[in-house]
C-alpha cells in the first residue's frame, strides 16, 4: 500500500499496462520495454517525488527509483496485474538500433539476478579477506560453507542464465534452464577431465567428434543456445497440434538445441569467449592507465545513459575464462569519484533539503548506487558531476597503472576493495587500487567544497539587505498591496508591503535571518531577520486550500539563512491549473514596530534585488 500511489503514477504514464511489453529492474531502476514509446510522458513522470529520473534509452523506458525499487516493481506489477506467467507480447514496429536492442538483451538476461550477484560476489571477496588476516583457512568446513554459497550461482551460471534468457527471448525458461543444466552435468564435466588426460579417446555423437569443454561459470554458450532454442520452440508450436505441442515441442528443443551446443554452438561461443578476453587483455596491457582514465571518466556517463549494460558480461567473461578482471577495478574511483563530489555539497550546502539528500547518496554511492547522486544531487549543479568524472579519470588511471585486478564478480562498491585482494595475498595491485579510489573520492570532494556549487541552488544575491532592507523573495511582476484580490492583505491587516506576481518557482530568502515558521502546507514561510524584521511569503491566494501539493519546501522551522538560499518550490503550472490567483504578498508582520515601510522596487524585480525598506520610529 505504501507505493500504490506512485505504482498508480508511473502506470499512467508510460501509457498504462496495455502499452507494458515487459517490466524488470535493476538496483535502483525500473526497465520498462514498451510497445509504443510516443504514449509514455517522461516529463509528467518527471515530477513525481518519488521518481529521481527518467531515462529512454537501449529501447528500454527507465524509470530511477532508487533502493527501494523492488518495492516499487512490486506495487507496479500489483496494480497492472503482471506476472512470471503473463505471455509474451511481441513487439510490433521499429526495432532500434543493433546496439540498442544488444543492451536491451543483456540487460534483460542480468537484471533479475542483480542483487544475488553482487551479493555473490561481495561473500567471495570477504572470504579471501579473511583468509588473508588468518580468521579461516580454505580446510575449515565453515570456509567451504561459505564458499559454496558463494560460488554456487557461478558455478551453475548456465542454470540462471539459461532461465532469465529463456524468459527474455520468449521462450520457454524452464526448458532454457534445463539445458542449462546439460552443460553443467557432473557427466559432462567428467568427461571434460577425462579428456584433458594424456592418451584421452575421442568421443562422437551419432559418428560426429565432439570436443569437450567446462562450461561452468560460462555466459555466452548458454545465452545463444537459449536463442535457438526459443527460436526452435515458436516454429514448433506453429506446427504442431495443440494436443501435443505441450509434450514434443520441449522434446523438439532439448533434443535439437542440446547435442547442437555441444557440438558447435558450446565451442563456438568458447571460442568467441576467448577471442574477447585475451583481445580485452591485448588492449590492456598496451597501455592500462590510459584504459582505467576512460573507464573511470566515462563510467557514469554510460550509467546515465544505460549503456553500462553492455560491459557486464565482458567482466564476467574475463573472470571464466582468465580467472581475474582488470576492468572491474577501474571502475571503483568513477563510483567514488561521484560519492567524493555529493559528499562536498553535503558538507556546504546550507539547504536542508539538499543536504538530506546529498548524504544519503552519499550512503547509497558507498554501497555503489550512484544513480541518487548523480541525478538527484551531481548532474543538476552540473560542475561536481564534471568533478566526479575527472577524479574517476585520475583515479582510473592509478588503479590501471598499478595492473589492479579483481577475482570475483560483483558491482563496483566499498567490498570491491576485498575482491581486488590477490590469491597470493595482500600486493602492491590492491594498494594501488585502494589509492587511485581514496584519491577520486578525496579530489572531487575537494573540487566540490572550492568550485562545485556557483551560486548554491538558488540565484546567487549581488546585494545585501541591509538591517532595514528586505530583498524580493522571487522574480516577478511587483503589486501594491491594495491590489492583491484578498481583502485580509489588502486592507494591510497582516502587516505592511508588497506582492508580487512570480514568473520562476523559486523563493529565496530575502535577508539573514532564521525561519520562525513553516505552514505545514508549505504555502506559506515566516522569516525573522536579524535585525530583528519579521517577514511573511504567502505564495498565492487561497492556497492552503491545495494541501501542499504544488510545494516543496528546502528548510525547516529554526534553520539559519543568508541572503538567497533556496526556502520553497513551487509548481506554478499546477496552482494555476487549479484556478488559483499567483499574487505572492510579501508582508513585514510587525509593521507597527516601524514609522513606515516601504516598496523600493519598479514595477518588475529580480530575486535577490531590494524590494522593502523600513524606517523606525
Amino acid at each position: 500500500m505504501e507505493y500504490q500511489a506512485l505504482a498508480k503514477d508511473i502506470l499512467g504514464h508510460v501509457g498504462g499496462k496495455e502499452n507494458i511489453v515487459s517490466l524488470v529492474h535493476c538496483a535502483t531502476r525500473l526497465r520498462f520495454k514498451l510497445k509504443e514509446n510516443q504514449k509514455a510522458d517522461a516529463e509528467g513522470l518527471k515530477k513525481n517525488p518519488g521518481v529521481i529520473m527518467v531515462v529512454e534509452s537501449g529501447g528500454q523506458f527507465q524509470v530511477v527509483i532508487g533502493n527501494h525499487v523492488h518495492d516499487v516493481w512490486q506495487a507496479v506489477r500489483n496494480e497492472a496485474g503482471l506476472s512470471d506467467d503473463a505471455p509474451v507480447v511481441e513487439e510490433k514496429g521499429e526495432k532500434g538500433n543493433l546496439l540498442g536492442r544488444l543492451i536491451d538483451i543483456v540487460s534483460g538476461i542480468f537484471t533479475p539476478f542483480i542483487g544475488i550477484l553482487a551479493a555473490s560476489g561481495i561473500l567471495k571477496g570477504l572470504l579471501a579477506l579473511a583468509v588473508v588476516c588468518g580468521w579461516l583457512t580454505t580446510e575449515s568446513g565453515t570456509y567451504k560453507i561459505w564458499f559454496a554459497a558463494s560460488d554456487a550461482l557461478f558455478f551453475f551460471f548456465p542454470l540462471v542464465l539459461g532461465y532469465t534468457a529463456g524468459k527474455k527471448f520468449g521462450g520457454n525458461p524452464f526448458i532454457t534452464m534445463v539445458i542449462g543444466g546439460a552443460l553443467t552435468h557432473p557427466m559432462m564435466i567428467a568427461a571434460f577431465n577425462a579428456s584433458q588426460q594424456p592418451g584421452a579417446v575421442s568421443e562422437v555423437f551419432l559418428g560426429i567428434p565432439v570436443t569437450w569443454f567446462n562450461y561452468s561459470s560460462s555466459v555466452i554458450p548458454i545465452i545463444l543456445a537459449s536463442w535457438v532454442s526459443c527460436w526452435l520452440e515458436k516454429q514448433s508450436t506453429k506446427l504442431l497440434p495443440s494436443s501435443m505441442k505441450n509434450f514434443f515441442a520441449p522434446l523438439i528443443c532439448l533434443g535439437v538445441t542440446v547435442p547442437l551446443t555441444f557440438l558447435v554452438i558450446g565451442p563456438l561461443a568458447t571460442w568467441l569467449s576467448q577471442m574477447l578476453a585475451n583481445g580485452y587483455q591485448s588492449i590492456y596491457v598496451l597501455a592500462p592507465w590510459l584504459a582505467g582514465a576512460a573507464m573511470g571518466a566515462l563510467w557514469q556517463v554510460c550509467v546515465i545513459f544505460g549503456l553500462h549494460w553492455g560491459l557486464v558480461p565482458l567482466m564476467i567473461n574475463n573472470l571464466a575464462v582468465l580467472g581475474h578482471d582488470s576492468m572491474l577495478p577501474m571502475l571503483l574511483p568513477a563510483v567514488f569519484g561521484q560519492v567524493g563530489a555529493a559528499l562536498g555539497i553535503f558538507l556546504r550546502t546550507r539547504d536542508a533539503r539538499q543536504k538530506m539528500l546529498a548524504g544519503s547518496s552519499v550512503t547509497a554511492g558507498i554501497f555503489g548506487i550512484t544513480e541518487p547522486a548523480v541525478y538527484g544531487v551531481n548532474l543538476p549543479l552540473r560542475r561536481p558531476f564534471i568533478f566526479g568524472c575527472v577524479a574517476g579519470a585520475i583515479g582510473g588511471a592509478i588503479v590501471g597503472f598499478s595492473d589492479t585486478h579483481v577475482y570475483s564478480f560483483g558491482f563496483a562498491n566499498i567490498f570491491t576493495i576485498a575482491q581486488m585482494i590477490p590469491p597470493g595475498g595482500v600486493n602492491a595491485t590492491l594498494w594501488g587500487g585502494v589509492i587511485g579510489t581514496v584519491v577520486a573520492l578525496v579530489l572531487s570532494c575537494g573540487l566540490t567544497l572550492l568550485a562545485g556549487m556557483p551560486g548554491r541552488t538558488a540565484p546567487e544575491v549581488a546585494v545585501t539587505a541591509g538591517e532595514n532592507g528586505v530583498l524580493s523573495p522571487m522574480t516577478g511582476t511587483v503589486l501594491a498591496l491594495e491590489q492583491v484580490p484578498d481583502t485580509t492583505f489588502a486592507s494591510g491587516l497582516l502587516g505592511s508591503g508588497a506582492a508580487i506576481i512570480p514568473s520562476d518557482n523559486k523563493v529565496i530568502a530575502p535577508f539573514a535571518g532564521v525561519v520562525a515558521s513553516l505552514f505545514q502546507t508549505k504555502h506559506a514561510i515566516g522569516l525573522l531577520s536579524d535585525s530583528g524584521i519579521e517577514v511573511l511569503i504567502h505564495v498565492g491566494i487561497d492556497t492552503v486550500k491545495l494541501d501542499g501539493k504544488p510545494f516543496t519546501a528546502h528548510v525547516k522551522v529554526g534553520d539559519k539563512v543568508q541572503p538567497g538560499d533556496l526556502l520553497l518550490e513551487f509548481d506554478r503550472q499546477a496552482i494555476i491549473d487549479a484556478g488559483y490567483d499567483l499574487a505572492t504578498p510579501i508582508i513585514i508582520s510587525n509593521s507597527d514596530e516601524y514609522r513606515e515601510v516601504v516598496t523600493v522596487a519598479a514595477t518588475s524585480v529580480n530575486a535577490g534585488a531590494p524590494l522593502l525598506s523600513v524606517s523606525h520610529q
